[in-house]
């Protein structure tokens, strides 16, 4: 059970699968090296985890802000990630990454360098400690554990800033007012009886549709001045909704001529087509 004990024998796993891999002629069996990469990447992926919950057990208060993930793209934000950044580190310093241009490679290079001398630093620690005492992390372990999650932090978002646009904090503000928006409609359509606790408790597929509806209605005339505010340019506002920039001012202009009980008919409407 104990986490270093975990951590030996999932390096030896590591070790012995990359020396299966240096002593085996690609060339000659291309099948049963794409088998053994595959066992690395597991292997790799394993470790990691083990790595990662020892972080969280020996250094919990000093860990790398993390902040910056909601930067990325979601659909990077996998479980394998951090798996991959090692993979991309080990392309980097091979010379066999042609989807990061030049420039980003000679900038990430040294930080690729730097984070895989520091992995090799604390997997030589860890298992000297795991052939001691195994129950304990001293200090200069703590030390080598905080260096090795700061360069992997740094090496993260230098990467993945190479390879794709991540979302400016002024991109990140803007959804986080359409998640006010959608919280505020949500509480509206509550108080009207358009929706029902039991349908939010129950996730009622309905609301997949419904309350995105409700939001724009609520966005253009109850809170003009949140995130669907037409006074902005459409480069100003969030991505969500800049498209269909001049479709929501047809939708606004048609809504303003509408009563008040022509409004309410509306909205319920909307609840229940589908």
């Amino acid at each position: 059970p104990r986490l270093l004990s975990q951590f030996f024998f999932a390096d030896e796993r590591v070790t012995r699968v990359v020396a299966e891999i240096n002593g085996l002629d690609a060339e000659l069996d291309p099948q049963q090296y794409l088998v053994l990469l595959n066992q690395l990447h597991l292997s790799q992926a394993h470790l990691l985890a083990i790595l990662e919950r020892i972080m969280e057990e020996c250094i919990p208060t000093q860990r790398h802000s993390r902040d910056y993930l909601v930067k990325f793209p979601e659909e990077l934000l996998v479980d394998n990630l951090g798996n991959h950044m090692l993979f991309a580190a080990e392309c980097l310093l091979a010379g066999t990454f042609p989807e990061v241009e030049e420039a980003d490679r000679a900038q990430l290079r040294p930080q690729a360098r730097n984070l895989l001398c520091s992995l090799e630093l604390v997997r030589t620690v860890l298992r000297e400690q795991s052939l001691s005492q195994p129950s304990s992390y001293p200090e200069p372990i703590r030390a080598v554990l905080v260096q090795f999650d700061r360069l992997f932090a740094e090496f993260e978002l230098s990467y993945v800033s190479s390879l794709v646009a991540v979302k400016s904090p002024e991109e990140i503000y803007r959804q986080q007012e359409i998640i006010v928006l959608f919280c505020e409609t949500v509480e509206r359509a509550l108080r009207l009886g358009y929706l029902t606790q039991e349908m939010i408790d129950g996730y009622e597929p309905l609301l997949m549709f419904t309350i995105p509806r409700l939001a724009i209605i609520s966005g253009l005339l109850i809170y003009p001045e949140g995130p669907l505010s037409l006074e902005q340019s459409p480069e100003e506002m969030s991505r969500v909704f800049s498209p269909f920039y001049n479709l929501l001012k047809k939708i606004r202009d048609l809504l303003r001529v509408l009563s008040v009980e022509e409004l309410y008919l509306l909205e319920r409407s909307l609840c229940t087509a589908e």
